[in-house]
């Protein structure tokens, strides 16, 4: 650092669901979509790093911080005034709106669609970039637009679901910076109906035959109970939320791979343990599948809770798949435990797992 050079002294940690990371040099907070834009190309012209956050809830953030200026989307727009389209209705959200917030605005206002969904943190417009996903239902399955802005032409523009390229918790939008979302549009049910409960747990909790539909409360009431039980609902007062949910995508296996991944895996577990699978993509040649993360991670040998009551980082208590801070934690703890993780699993079953959080000034 130059002698011109202020130290940087914006903390970041607190804008994080791990609440971790260090400063950045300064935190701008953009309350609607104009201002983010004016202060976005601003900084463009400047050539400021920038970082721009959400809800904080997909973001590992390194102990050195961020170099440049974070701006949060604090846009808080809810509008179902658009009318229909299509025979259906749909919700346009800022991408300021908390996720939650936005699930339970839908079912005050007498519609369903985005219940299965519900509980999970952080912000409306980060959900289609990692194409967010739980009990049965993509954000990809009820995505109706996005609008981005076009960071090297500085204009606003609406953008279809068909041009994101939406995959398993990925879209082309995930990893690049030159698209900025500032707005999502989703379909909705009318009725309150909600999506077909195909997730067998949850039709098991709600007490319904799987692809049945109910009403969207009890399946968000559901939901949530299922998620808090999981450790998955923040909760200020419990060390197993402060994470950054799922820390590992479910591994998927070309098909061409798969005999021989699902034959060493039953070697290390018994051949008389079912081993879960689930079919990924759409190629009938090549029929992959999607192995559970979790499950592969407790069969290497890491427990909930892992490495124990007095570590810094540990494996939530309540579900395997979360890396939580345990209130004193650093990055590089959280990192290690993640790299212990992973290398285990690999040495076990020869499966590498992929962090799902966006890792800034950090790396596995």
């Amino acid at each position: 650092m130059t002698d011109t050079q202020a130290p940087l002294s914006a903390p970041l940690a607190e804008l994080t669901t791990l609440r971790l990371g260090g400063p950045a040099r300064e935190i701008l907070r953009c309350e609607d979509t104009r201002t983010i834009v004016e202060t976005i190309l601003d900084l463009d012209e400047r050539s400021e790093p920038v970082l721009v956050v959400g809800g904080g809830s997909n973001l590992v953030i390194g102990d050195a911080g961020f170099d440049g200026t974070a701006v949060v989307l604090a846009s808080d727009r809810i509008d179902f005034g658009s009318g229909r389209e299509s025979g259906r209705p749909h919700v346009v959200a800022d991408a300021g709106v908390g996720w939650d917030e936005l699930v339970a605005a839908t079912i005050d206002a007498g519609h369903g669609g985005l219940e299965c969904l519900s509980g999970i943190p952080g912000a409306a417009g980060a959900t289609p970039v990692q194409n967010v996903g739980a009990y049965g239902v993509e954000v990809a399955d009820i995505l109706r637009s996005v609008q981005v802005l076009d960071r090297r032409s500085g204009t606003l523009r609406w953008v279809s679901p068909t041009e994101l390229g939406l995959g398993y918790r990925t879209s082309n939008l995930k990893h690049r910076n030159d698209f900025v979302v500032v707005a999502v549009s989703f379909w909705l049910n009318e009725n309150r109906a909600s999506q077909p409960i195909r997730y067998r747990e949850l039709a098991t909790r709600v007490g319904v035959e799987p692809d049945d539909r109910v009403d969207a409360a009890e399946v968000r009431a559901a939901v949530l109970d299922l998620r808090a039980g999981k450790g998955m609902v923040l909760d200020a007062t419990d060390f197993d939320t402060w994470s950054a949910g799922s820390f590992f995508t479910n591994p998927i296996v070309p098909g061409a791979e798969a005999p021989a991944v699902l034959e060493r895996i039953a070697a290390r577990v018994g051949d008389d343990v079912a081993i879960p699978t689930y079919p990924a993509g759409s190629d009938d040649a090549d029929p992959a599948i999607k192995l559970s993360a979790g499950w592969l991670i407790e069969r290497a040998g890491f427990h909930r809770g892992h490495p124990g009551p007095d570590a810094a980082v540990r494996l939530s208590t309540k579900h395997t798949l979360a890396l939580t801070n345990r209130g004193s934690a650093t990055t590089t703890q959280l990192l290690d435990l993640a790299r212990e993780v992973r290398d285990g699993v690999v040495d076990a079953f020869g499966v590498t797992l992929r962090p799902e959080p966006v890792l800034v000034n950090c790396s596995l």
